[in-house]
């Protein structure tokens, strides 16, 4: 179990370098944006705009803060996004721009190199003792707010954007909030016949 706190994440330009990202976690540890197996990262997105393209990632976007953002993908009806709708996941490498429903947004970006791997991303609200299974490569717990205590194997207490990272082989995990908070739950496995 590794615990990622919010102070230390680290803070890089976007790709295309419209904005800064904030890095929470990447597979392999200290890959740049070109060669990570996958990333999960907040964005502000301050203005409405294109976003940058990943070749072969697959790419889920959920609201952290604000009051949400269109996305204009290339083939696609716009979709909204708020705090409130689910995570939306999307191929990286289609052109994509946005607008902006109300002023600033903070977003959750978790992406993988679809040839090599995949991933999930769950919203959750949870005021009462709650058990999440682990994945099989990764799973990554995101704190949005309040505190949360995370027991497995190790336990580790969480607050507001503060994260657990558990590797392969953990057992499950039981979170244990303090009154109401909201999380994110993430798994990331391997395609089937790549490791």
């Amino acid at each position: 179990m590794r615990i990622l706190r919010a102070a230390d994440y680290r803070v890089m330009p976007w790709k295309n370098g419209g904005g800064t990202t904030t890095e929470i976690a990447v597979s392999p540890e200290g890959a740049g944006l070109d060669d990570f197996d996958w990333r999960v990262s907040m964005a502000r997105v301050e203005a409405g705009g294109s976003f940058s393209s990943f070749a072969d990632v697959d790419r889920t976007l959920a609201v952290l803060e604000g009051e949400g953002i269109i996305l204009n993908i290339a083939g696609q009806a716009p979709k909204e996004l708020t705090g409130t709708t689910a995570p939306f996941s999307f191929p990286a490498d289609v052109p994509t721009g946005a607008s902006l429903i109300a002023g600033p947004i903070t977003d959750l970006n978790v992406m993988t190199r679809r040839t090599r791997m995949t991933h999930t991303i769950e919203r959750l609200l949870i005021s009462t003792v709650t058990d999440v299974p682990s994945a099989a490569d990764a799973t990554l717990i995101l704190c949005l707010d309040g505190e949360l205590a995370v027991h497995s194997a190790a336990s580790a207490c969480l607050g507001p954007l503060d994260a657990v990272l558990l590797r392969q082989g953990a057992s499950r995990l039981r979170l244990e909030p303090a009154g109401a908070v909201a999380l994110f739950v993430v798994h990331i496995g391997r395609v089937p016949g790549n490791g």
